[in-house]
């Protein structure tokens, strides 16, 4: 078994009166556990923002992105030293892997993190992950954990990931405002995962996720073909318990017909940079006879970017139809627009993610 963990911010910053400091003692004594079994584990976590916050005294986390950045290079090493000493009497050594949205944009740096973390697996290291927030951009962040999480498990073909959060699982509503809400034990399909988007909660005051983006999250990875579970890492044995196979939180089943490893990346790691509208003839081409873009299919071109880049297909009513790099720039494709013959996107350079 090959399984993702994911720990949040509202897990590490104390969440049911523990300090940071044993709520990551506790990860590792059950993750070094499952590793002895012959488990294969990356953690990704949040906390470094939290954790300089804390250090510098400060009240509420900032929203000046020069700000959060500044409280992530005081608070990464600080992370990162719980991590290895939790570990380290454990028999285990773990690695600092800093992503930004970028190094996951990139086919080739894609590729070349793939491959780190692949190596770090290989020799047993455990590899924490976390958003590079010291450098990142607000263009170049993921926003939150959940997502780089996900991307995480695909890129490392994990069989499971697993998101620790500090609910006990997703519910038909939201449980604070809502007394007729139920907890869901099982997400069976992509269609019932996206029907579940409007039940989804804000995130709160430390943390950057949510509801929301865990359920993005889910819809990533399951559509790679890997498991998902959800369940409160407030309670150590609730992590144990999981890891046992037994049945506690939500899991989300994997889809039957998973996106291949470059259909996954064109889908979830691109930055698109604009926006192609299309025709009814076009929408059925791409949907329908797995057809080619064509220059005569695009009504409308949105924003700059050049050849390679990525873009959204939208359908007439704005729906999202699928992403894809184009084979032409914005200021070339406004010029050949409506031509006949002219590609803009071939069909192995898109892909269809429509719900």
């Amino acid at each position: 078994m090959r399984r993702v963990i994911k720990v949040g911010t509202s897990l590490l910053r104390g969440s049911a009166g523990r300090p940071t400091a044993v709520v990551i003692a506790d990860l590792a004594a059950s993750l070094s556990r499952q590793r002895r079994q012959g488990e294969t584990i990356a953690l990704v976590t949040s906390g470094a923002v939290g954790l300089g916050c804390e250090a510098l005294g400060l009240g509420q986390r900032p929203s000046e992105v020069v700000a959060l950045q500044a409280a992530a290079a005081v608070g990464q090493g600080r992370l990162m030293a719980l991590y290895q000493d939790a570990f380290a009497v454990r028999g285990l050594a773990v690695a600092q892997v800093l992503l930004t949205r970028g190094d996951l944009a990139s086919r080739r740096r894609y590729q070349n993190a793939c491959r780190t973390l692949e190596q770090l697996l290989t020799w047993g290291v455990v590899p924490v992950v976390n958003e590079n927030d010291t450098l990142a951009t607000d263009e170049l962040r993921f926003g939150d954990n959940d997502t780089l999480s996900a991307l995480v498990a695909v890129a490392i073909g994990a069989d499971e990931l697993v998101l620790l959060t500090d609910v006990d699982s997703l519910y038909s509503g939201d449980p604070r405002s809502d007394a007729e809400a139920r907890p869901i034990e099982e997400v069976a399909s992509l269609a019932e995962l996206d029907s579940l988007q409007s039940v989804a909660s804000g995130g709160g005051q430390w943390g950057t996720g949510g509801m929301t983006t865990k359920l993005t999250a889910a819809r990533i990875a399951t559509s790679s073909g890997i498991r998902v579970r959800l369940a409160d890492g407030r309670d150590p044995a609730v992590l144990d318990a999981l890891l046992a196979g037994e049945r506690v939180g939500t899991l989300f089943q994997p889809s039957p017909t998973p996106l291949p490893d470059r259909k996954g990346w064109l889908a979830h790691a691109l930055l698109p940079k604009g926006s192609l509208q299309l025709d009814a003839g076009a929408e059925r081409a791409l949907t329908q006879q797995g057809a080619s873009l064509l220059a005569v299919g695009v009504q409308a071109v949105v924003g700059d970017f050049e050849r390679r880049e990525a873009v959204r297909l939208l359908a007439s009513d704005g729906r999202e139809l699928g992403r894809g790099l184009a084979s032409l720039s914005s200021t070339e494709l406004r010029e050949l627009m409506g031509s006949s013959g002219v590609e803009v996107m071939h069909r192995d350079q898109l892909v269809l993610t429509g719900r």
